[in-house]
């Protein structure tokens, strides 16, 4: 009984603790009233004064427990902790101030609306989250060790609350300067800035990482909204909203069918809503082929790659780190398909050529390795051992030439193209290019330790939209 009423005094200063850290998002009520440079002064003050703030004040006696007989080291931990989690987020802000002052009459403004989004996100958005998870946290620890798993499975609704409350509140943040400032931003730009944001914000709150949420989420989802302001591109908000529930229940399906992590299922919805608005849902459809056919072969002789030591880790499920290292020349073509509309023909052949290159190379991984032929090095072309970065196979080969044509086939298939010779042509050749191109670089710059499997992968997947870029040039 009495560990229970532990347990429940412990969650009572937890709500206490995320009440003070949302009140804190109150902050950007007063953005406009007073300067950029007051605002930063005054996020000045506060950073200081959480650095000197002394572990026996009042006010934190009143956000943690009292000390229990020999627990005064544990309490002194988690005093540390919350002040330093409180001081970060005041650093966050203080950095997007002291931007937004430095660059105040540049072309690269950072505009307060979106550090009002960005600290919405980061205060409200996480709050938010944080009352589910620790609410839920108590039960769990309340029906003994049977209830941790449940706990786990608890990350992504409480995930999704940070993506929810951040949406509304980043949204009613830039609805408020907007009407005190008369500002020219449109409510298109709000919607669009407010998505965007708050998935980056939950994403970096999904990864696990040392770098404390307090600084990786308003910094993040505050510098993505900067990025894609300065493009001055938006959508119409159900347009918007169309992207993001669509991504949001494809990332779901694979986190479910445990194909992905709960990283990769915001990840795989950033790219989702980024590439629907800027280019047209095909597109994403295109990557998504990508995802499941990788998810697929990862499980092709699984068993048989894991006894020789060659499969996936994590029992195949992909992170955040396989989808922005395959998905990032993806992305990046899309936008600029979005931006540069008069070279949308070459900007969608080297699109192709890069999910084709990332397709292949997966394929070609996952499927060489259970050949029971010999490898050879790419490089030197002499036997090898299987695994060994750079090493490839017959049956490897073709299952990237294949996995490469699957991409350029289905343009065809939904009536996408005129020449479906050259765009599966194309597309085949760029994408198996591409994984050749990805083996080299496993033999050589990897294999040196200058570059990662992921560095290798998002190297690569440029490497095969040049090269269907190039193709496309001189063929046409």
């Amino acid at each position: 009984m009495e560990g229970i009423l532990g347990l429940f005094d412990e969650m009572e200063h937890e709500y206490r603790r995320q009440l003070l850290h949302a009140a804190f998002g109150l902050l950007i009520l007063l953005f406009p009233f007073i300067s950029s440079e007051i605002l930063l002064f005054l996020s000045f003050l506060v950073v200081m004064g959480l650095t000197f703030l002394p572990e026996d004040s009042r006010i934190c006696r009143y956000l943690y427990m009292k000390p229990l007989p020999g627990s005064r080291e544990m309490l002194s931990d988690n005093i540390n902790q919350g002040l330093r989690s409180a001081k970060n987020l005041a650093i966050s802000v203080f950095i997007l101030m002291l931007i937004s002052s430095l660059l105040k009459f540049t072309t690269y403004h950072l505009p307060l609306y979106v550090i009002a989004g960005a600290i919405a996100i980061s205060t409200f958005g996480t709050s938010a989250a944080n009352f589910m998870r620790h609410r839920k946290k108590l039960q769990t620890l309340r029906i003994g060790a049977a209830g941790e798993e449940a706990y786990e499975g608890y990350l992504l609704p409480s995930s999704i609350v940070l993506l929810g409350v951040g949406i509304i509140t980043a949204y009613f943040a830039g609805i408020w300067l907007m009407y005190w400032q008369e500002s020219a931003v449109s409510i298109n730009m709000i919607v669009f800035l407010a998505v965007i944001g708050s998935i980056t914000g939950a994403l970096f709150e999904s990864i696990p990482s040392n770098i404390d949420n307090n600084l990786s989420v308003p910094l993040g989802s505050g510098m993505m909204m900067w990025l894609f302001s300065s493009f001055g591109y938006s959508v119409p908000p159900q347009q918007m909203i169309f992207a993001l529930v669509f991504s949001i229940i494809l990332g779901y399906l694979a986190y479910r069918t445990k194909i992905a992590d709960l990283s990769a299922l915001f990840s795989a919805a950033l790219l989702g809503v980024l590439i629907i608005v800027f280019s047209e849902l095909f597109w994403f459809i295109l990557l998504l082929t990508f995802f499941i056919l990788g998810g697929g072969f990862t499980k092709y002789k699984y068993r048989y790659k894991e006894s020789i030591g060659l499969a996936q880790s994590k029992g195949g499920v992909r992170s955040y780190e396989n989808v922005f290292s395959n998905s990032t020349a993806a992305l990046v073509l899309a936008v600029l398909y979005g931006i540069y509309p008069q070279h949308a023909e070459l900007i969608i052949f080297a699109y192709l050529g890069t999910v084709a290159t990332a397709t292949g190379d997966t394929l070609a991984s996952e499927v060489g390795t259970t050949a029971h032929a010999q490898p050879i090095m790419i490089t030197t072309l002499k036997p090898t051992k299987a695994g060994v970065d750079g090493a490839v196979t017959v049956l490897g080969e073709i299952a990237a030439l294949l996995g490469a044509m699957i991409i350029g086939v289905l343009p065809v298939l939904f009536g996408k193209v005129d020449d479906a010779f050259l765009v599966i042509a194309i597309t085949t050749a760029g994408g198996f290019l591409g994984t050749n191109v990805d083996s080299i670089l496993g033999a050589t710059l990897q294999k040196k330790g200058v570059l990662t499997n992921s560095g290798v992968n998002f190297v690569a997947t440029f490497a095969g939209a040049i090269i269907s870029g190039i193709l496309y040039l001189i063929i046409v």
